[in-house]
């Protein structure tokens, strides 16, 4: 059990920034589509908090891998 929470503290450890990229996507996903979003409805990525917080996650996360030392 042991062997198994150490694996899986340093993938952790080892994707930290893809994941605090992916967290702060999300709130700005989010955020975009509470203060612009698409009024209309026709818009695919904004018009549902859903889709603009997964958009969010996605670049976040993408963005913040850029920044990652191998």
């Amino acid at each position: 059990m042991g062997a198994m929470r150490e694996k899986i503290v340093g993938s952790i450890k080892r994707n930290l920034l893809t994941i605090i990229g992916g967290g702060v996507g999300a709130i700005a996903g989010f955020l975009y589509w509470y203060l612009i979003g698409c009024k209309t409805g026709g818009c695919p990525i904004t018009s549902s908090p859903i889709n603009s917080t997964l958009y969010g996650i996605l670049l976040g996360a993408l963005i913040f891998s850029i920044f990652k030392k191998n």
